[in-house]
C-alpha cells in the first residue's frame, strides 16, 4: 500500500474537510465510523488522527465484528493468572511456575511474501510471550495451503516453512510441533497461525498497564521504518480483491538476531523490577501499544515522534506512529530507573530512547517537536475511546444453503470397494497423501531441541516440554504438553460440530501423552464477516467451541480472530484453530504412537460408526467433500480421554495414538511405521469395509499393551463402561500390516508411501 501523502495546506497535519472522508475510506473507515471520529474529536481529524483511528478501529485491532461472540467463552479457572485482554494468557502450572501462551495469525502478509510473513508471525508471537515476563521455550504452528499440484502453493509452503525455521532457529526457541493441511479452499488465502509458550516464576508476571503520571515512556529495540504501514487496517482487515503484489509494502521484515537481544535485555530488566509496564509493538505499532497501555491503566500518554529513532529520512508523524517495524518494545519506567535501563540496553547492544511520558489526562497525545510550538500537537484523542470503545457490530447471520445439500450426500452411493487388493492400494494412497503423510520434511528444518527443554520430539500426538531449566529457578519434574488442532473440512460441513471436534481432538492428543487439559488459546480464521453466510459459520463455531471448552473445563485465556480470508469473493473453510496446553506431573511419563515390541496386544478404544462424510478417504480417492461430518459425543470423549490419560501417566500403555483423519486403518499403519513393526489385526465391527477402515468416528484411540497390562486395561475399560475391541497384536516387521479380509501391505510399502508424500 502506498503511503497517503497529506494535501498541501497551512499546517502539515491538517486535512481539507472535502478530502478527509475520501482518505478515511481509503484507510478502511466506513462513513458512519468517520462521522463518529469527527464527533469524538469535535472537529475534522488530523491526518495522524485519521490513521490512528483507522488502525485502532480496524477489524484486526478492535474485533468489532467478533467481540460480542467472543464473550461466550469462559476465561475463568483456578489456574488462570491472566485471561484475555493482555499480550498473552497465563496459567499456574505448579511448583511456583507459570506458563504464558498465545496463538495469532499472520495470514495476509504470508500470502504476499511467505518467508517474511511467516517469520514475522513467529517473531510477533514470541514478543507477546516475553512481554508477560516469560522466557519463550516452545513454538508451534498451524498451516493451511492450497493443493500442491499448483506451483504457487508449493512456493508458499516452501517459503513459510523456511521463514518459520529461519526466524525460530536464529532466535533459539524450539519449534516442537504443529499441523499442516492442504485443500483447494486455501488456495487464495494460506493460513499461518503461530503459537508460542513461555515459562516464568509466578511472581514475575508483568502486564502492559500504564501507570504513574510523570513516568517516562521508553522505546526499546529496532529503529522505525516504513515497513508494515497499513498492515492492520488494510492488509489484515480486507479481502484480497486486487493484485496482491500491490500490497507488498505492507509486509514487515524481521531480524531474529535483534529479537534475541531484545528477549535477553527485557527479561533481565523485568527480573530486576525495572519496568512499570511492558508492551510489544505488533499490529498498528506504537499506536496500539501506547493507547492500550494508557487505556488499561486509566491514564494518558504523550509521545514525541521526533524522539523515535528512524531508519528512513523524512518520515511523517503518521508513518512513525503506525509503522509495524519489528523487534520493538514499549516500556514505562520510573524516573530513577531510566539510567539503569539505558545501561542494560547499551550493554546488550539494543536501542533505547525516551520518547514520551505518562500523563493524568486520559488523552493519547502525539507531538512533533520539529514543528513550531503552536503546531506541535498532531494528534490528541481519548485513549479509552481508541482502545476500548471501538465500534461494535452485530452482523446479519444466515444459514448457508449448501449445508443441507452437503449433509444429505450418502458416501455409499459411490459404490465403495470391498476387495483386499483395492482397499490395500487405497490405504497406501492415503498414507502418501499430503494431509496424512509424514511431516518430517517440515520439522527437520526446525531446531526442536535448543534450550534442552524438549522432552518429546515432533511426530507424536502432542509436544512435551519440561517445566523449569538449569539456572532459571528450581527444577521441577512437571511437564507441559501442547497441541494445535482443527479440521476445516468438518467446519465447512457443520461449523458447530466441527468446532466441538477441534476441542475434543486437542483433548485426545493431550491424553496420548498423559497430559491433563488446562487452558486454550485460539486462532479463528474465517472469511468476510459482513457476509451473512460467513458470519453464520463464525457464530456457530463459537457456540460449538465454547460449549466444548466449558464441558472439558478448559478456559480460553487468549486468542486471535482473523477475518477477511477471501480472494475475489471465495472464502476459506471456516477454520477455528484450537491451541491447547496440558499439565503433566512428570514430563518423562508420556506415550508415543510407535508400537514397542512384537507380541503386544492392540486395542481399539471407542466404537466405529459408518461416518465417512467429510473424510480424507472421500476427498483423496473420490474428490468429494460432502456428507455429514462425524458426530461428537463430548461425554464419550471425556471418558475415553480420561482413561487413556491416566493409563499413560501410570505407565500401563506401551503406545497410544488417537484416531482422526484417515480412520483406524491409518492410525494402525502410523503406529507400525513409527515403531518399525508390523501388525496382525481384525476389525470385526460389522460395517462395510471402507467404513470399517477409514471412517473418521471420533473418541477413538489405538493403543498397545504387554500381556501384564492387558488385563488391567480391560478391567478399567469395563469399569468405565467404555466400548473397546481387542483388534490384534504387534508382529515382526517382515509380517507387514494386515487387517483380516480387508488390508494386506508390507511395512516397506507403507513406510515408503508415508515418508515420500511431501
Amino acid at each position: 500500500m502506498e503511503s497517503i501523502k497529506p494535501p498541501v495546506c497551512d499546517k502539515l497535519d491538517t486535512l481539507d474537510p472535502q478530502l478527509a472522508p475520501k482518505i478515511a475510506s481509503e484507510l478502511g473507515l466506513n462513513e458512519e465510523e468517520y462521522r463518529n471520529v469527527v464527533h469524538t474529536q469535535g472537529r475534522i481529524p488530523t491526518l495522524t488522527e485519521l490513521y490512528i483511528y483507522s488502525l485502532m478501529w480496524s477489524e484486526h485491532c478492535s474485533y468489532k465484528h467478533s467481540r460480542a461472540q467472543l464473550r461466550k467463552f469462559s476465561s475463568e479457572g483456578p489456574q488462570v493468572l491472566q485471561g484475555p485482554g493482555e499480550n498473552a494468557g497465563v496459567i499456574s502450572v505448579g511448583d511456583g511456575w507459570a506458563a504464558a501462551f498465545k496463538m495469532e495469525s499472520h495470514n495476509h502478509p504470508s500470502a504476499i511474501e511467505p518467508y517474511e510473513g511467516a517469520a514475522t508471525g513467529v517473531g510477533g508471537i514470541i514478543r507477546d510471550i516475553f512481554t508477560m515476563g516469560a522466557r519463550p521455550i516452545a513454538s508451534l504452528n498451524s498451516l493451511r495451503f492450497g493443493t500442491l499440484d499448483k506451483p504457487r502453493q508449493r512456493y508458499l509452503l516452501d517459503g513459510a516453512v523456511a521463514g518459520i525455521g529461519g526466524y525460530g532457529n536464529c532466535l533459539g526457541v524450539p519449534t516442537v510441533g504443529g499441523e499442516i493441511y492442504f485443500d483447494r479452499a486455501y488456495e487464495g488465502n494460506c493460513l499461518i497461525n503461530a503459537f508460542a509458550l513461555g515459562l516464568m516464576r509466578e511472581e514475575n508476571l508483568t502486564r502492559a498497564v500504564g501507570s504513574g503520571p510523570g513516568n517516562p515512556v521508553m522505546l526499546i529495540g529496532n529503529s522505525t521504518g516504513r515497513d508494515g504501514i497499513g498492515g492492520a487496517s488494510v492488509l489484515a482487515s480486507q479481502e484480497f480483491d486486487e493484485a496482491a503484489e500491490n500490497k507488498r509494502p505492507a509486509v514487515q521484515v524481521g531480524d531474529p538476531f535483534e529479537e534475541k537481544l531484545l528477549i535477553e535485555v527485557c527479561l533481565e530488566l523485568l527480573e530486576r523490577g525495572m519496568f512499570v509496564a511492558l508492551g510489544d509493538l505488533g499490529a498498528a505499532g506504537l499506536t496500539s501499544s501506547a493507547s492500550e497501555m494508557a487505556s488499561r491503566g486509566g491514564v494518558g500518554i504523550e509521545i514525541d515522534v521526533r524522539k523515535v529513532p528512524q531508519r528512513e529520512a523524512g518520515m511523517l508523524p503518521y508513518e512513525i506512529m503506525v509503522s509495524e517495524s519489528q523487534e520493538r518494545m514499549l516500556a514505562v519506567v520510573k524516573p530513577q530507573d531510566v539510567a539503569s535501563v539505558q545501561e542494560a540496553c547499551e550493554r546488550w547492544g539494543v536501542g533505547c530512547s525516551l520518547i514520551g511520558r505518562i500523563t493524568d489526562t486520559g488523552r493519547f497525545v502525539v507531538i512533533d517537536s520539529n514543528l513550531p510550538q503552536d503546531r506541535q500537537v498532531v494528534a490528541d484523542m481519548p485513549a479509552e475511546q481508541l482502545a476500548a470503545d471501538a465500534p461494535l457490530y452485530h452482523p446479519e447471520s444466515s444459514r448457508p444453503a449448501y449445508l443441507d445439500e452437503a449433509a444429505a450426500f450418502d458416501p455409499a452411493s459411490l459404490g465403495l470397494p470391498r476387495d483386499v487388493g483395492t482397499l490395500s492400494a487405497q490405504l497406501l494412497t492415503l498414507l502418501g497423501s499430503p494431509n496424512l503423510c509424514s511431516r518430517e520434511w517440515v520439522w527437520r528444518q526446525y531446531d526442536h531441541q535448543v534450550q534442552a527443554s524438549t522432552a518429546l520430539l515432533p511426530g507424536a500426538d502432542a509436544a512435551v516440554v519440561r517445566v523449569g531449566a538449569p539456572g532459571r529457578g528450581p527444577i521441577s519434574q512437571r511437564g507441559l504438553a501442547m497441541t494445535t488442532d482443527c479440521n476445516g473440512r468438518y467446519c465447512w460441513l457443520d461449523p458447530y460440530r466441527g468446532a466441538r471436534i477441534a476441542v475434543a481432538e486437542s483433548v485426545r492428543n493431550l491424553a496420548c501423552v498423559g497430559a491433563e487439559p488446562a487452558a486454550v488459546t485460539d486462532c479463528l480464521n474465517f472469511g468476510n464477516p459482513e457476509k451473512p453466510e460467513v458470519f453464520y459459520t463464525f457464530e456457530q463455531a463459537i457456540d460449538g467451541m465454547s460449549e466444548a471448552c466449558r464441558y472439558f473445563g478448559v478456559p480460553v485465556v487468549s486468542g486471535n480472530v482473523s477475518f477477511y480470508n477471501e480472494s475475489f469473493g471465495n472464502a476459506i473453510y471456516p477454520t477455528p484453530t484450537v491451541g491447547m496446553v496440558g499439565l503433566m506431573d512428570d514430563f518423562r511419563r508420556f506415550a508415543t504412537p510407535a508400537f514397542k515390541k512384537a507380541g503386544d496386544t492392540i486395542f481399539l478404544i471407542g466404537e466405529t460408526a459408518d461416518e465417512l462424510g467429510g473424510s480424507e478417504y472421500l476427498s483423496v480417492l473420490y474428490d468429494e467433500v460432502r456428507g455429514a461430518c462425524p458426530a461428537c459425543d463430548l461425554e464419550l470423549e471425556r471418558d475415553t480421554s480420561d482413561l487413556v490419560r491416566r493409563a499413560v501417566a501410570e505407565g500401563i500403555l506401551a503406545s497410544a495414538h488417537d484416531v482422526s483423519e484417515g480412520g483406524a486403518a491409518l492410525a494402525l499403519a502410523e503406529c507400525c511405521i513409527a515403531g518399525g513393526l508390523g501388525a496382525k489385526a481384525a476389525f470385526d465391527d460389522g460395517l462395510p469395509a471402507a467404513a470399517s477402515l477409514f471412517s473418521e468416528t471420533q473418541a477413538r484411540f489405538i493403543v498397545s499393551v504387554d500381556d501384564l497390562a492387558a488385563t488391567e486395561l480391560v478391567s478399567r475399560l469395563l469399569e468405565a463402561n467404555i466400548p473397546y475391541a481387542v483388534v490384534g497384536e504387534v508382529v515382526e516387521p517382515e509380517e507387514g500390516i494386515s487387517i483380516e479380509g480387508k488390508i494386506q501391505v508390507s511395512l516397506e510399502e507403507a513406510t515408503s508411501a508415508f515418508k515420500g508424500g511431501l
